[in-house]
């Protein structure tokens, strides 16, 4: 059962497992952040993974239903990659799990994506010293587009993150997942001030009850 939404939650520290938490457990109860085609817009902005104006653009012009139908197609990705990664996270990835990476490979040969030179105003050019940088974009030619940047997001944890780090957030019932980037990956919880602390109160009152209990 679903309840009303607060924010979407963004604790995972990489934006594809910050989508695997679009559906999730925080606090006792399951919150679904993508439940139409325009909640997939708003998360995808949010996340910074779409403009603005593309997102406002699409909610003008697509068909009624076109989003719907996309939303539901992200999660269904959506859960393919949480299968993937709850399958191997913990470990390093081998070579061999390119074989289970087809629909993913499906979704980024689909891409549109070219580089344009723009003027560069940042104090540290990306590319050069002559404040010009090579800024990639893309064509949104349909609503199904939309797909492409999750697509790459996850892409980029596969082939460039260590799977031994990605962790379950050790929470009661927390669904949470996040990669521990921390410098001794020792991160127990996706939220120290929520998990962590409800972790604590639990224990104190443990002990507490131990303590009544022995002095009785």
């Amino acid at each position: 059962m679903t309840t009303q939404r607060s924010s979407a939650i963004f604790v995972g520290d990489a934006v594809s497992l910050d989508f695997l938490n679009s559906i999730a457990v925080p606090v006792d109860t399951r919150v679904e952040w993508i439940t139409s085609g325009k909640d997939l817009l708003d998360w995808l902005n949010t996340a910074g993974l779409v403009p603005a104006e593309t997102c406002n653009t699409f909610l003008k012009s697509a068909v009624p239903g076109e989003l719907d139908a996309v939303a539901a197609q992200a999660r269904a990705l959506r859960e393919w990659f949480r299968g993937f990664v709850v399958a191997h996270k913990g470990s390093p990835l081998s070579q061999t799990a390119i074989e289970e990476l087809g629909p993913l490979n499906g979704i980024l040969g689909r891409d549109e994506e070219f580089g344009q030179i723009v003027a560069h105003h940042g104090s540290e050019p990306a590319h050069g010293h002559n404040g010009l940088a090579l800024q990639m974009q893309r064509r949104w030619r349909s609503p199904d587009s939309l797909l492409i940047p999750i697509a790459k997001s996850m892409a980029h944890l596969i082939v460039e993150d260590n799977f031994t780090h990605i962790k379950a957030c050790e929470g009661h019932d927390c669904t949470l997942l996040f990669i521990d980037r921390t410098r001794g990956h020792g991160r127990r919880w996706c939220r120290m001030a929520v998990c962590g602390n409800r972790h604590k109160a639990t224990g104190h009152r443990a002990r507490a009850k131990k303590e009544n209990r022995a002095a009785g």
